[in-house]
């Protein structure tokens, strides 16, 4: 038997925090959920307002994104599904209903939301699929919309690319 002290315990490294979500990032995640409420139920979109306005949290989000995310997608649906529909591969509706909510709001963003920057776009997208999606389904995520992002914002991708 050995008479040799323990090792010392380890210290572990002090856990980082996590940084806190911004009023965008929160409009995004309450319209996922809302999304994804429709495309299971089909309920209409004041039902679905209303419930998610009731969640905890919601008077921390960016409400008119919310509002342009949630309405944008929904009363748009067909022509951001035809959009991905080049890029997917499956029907879109054969698509998980997370990842569905996720390229529609990617889409949506890349489409009528020109603030944002088409990278920042697909990177929130890849973070909402991240959290809320299966395991790899924010890579299906990051490539589905990085291929859309060349037909709805050529410039800006070509741009990109030309200043590597």
């Amino acid at each position: 038997m050995s008479t040799q002290p323990a090792a010392p315990a380890k210290k572990s490294a002090p856990a980082k925090k996590a940084a806190p979500k911004s009023a965008r990032r929160r409009s995004r995640e309450f319209a996922l959920q809302g999304l994804y409420q429709w495309l299971i139920t089909g309920e209409d979109l004041a039902a679905i307002d209303a419930h998610t306005r009731e969640q905890e949290g919601f008077g921390k989000v960016d409400k008119a994104h919310y509002e342009a995310l949630l309405n944008g997608c929904m009363h748009e649906a067909a022509d951001l599904d035809a959009v991905l529909a080049r890029h997917v591969d499956r029907q879109t509706n054969e698509l998980s209903p997370i990842e569905h909510s996720v390229l529609m709001i990617g889409a949506y963003e890349l489409k009528h939301c020109v603030d944002i920057p088409y990278r920042v776009a697909i990177n929130e997208a890849v973070e909402l699929a991240k959290s809320f999606g299966g395991t790899d389904g924010h890579k299906y995520v990051n490539g589905v919309l990085d291929r859309a992002a060349t037909d709805l914002r050529p410039q800006e991708v070509a741009a990109h690319l030309n200043a590597k």
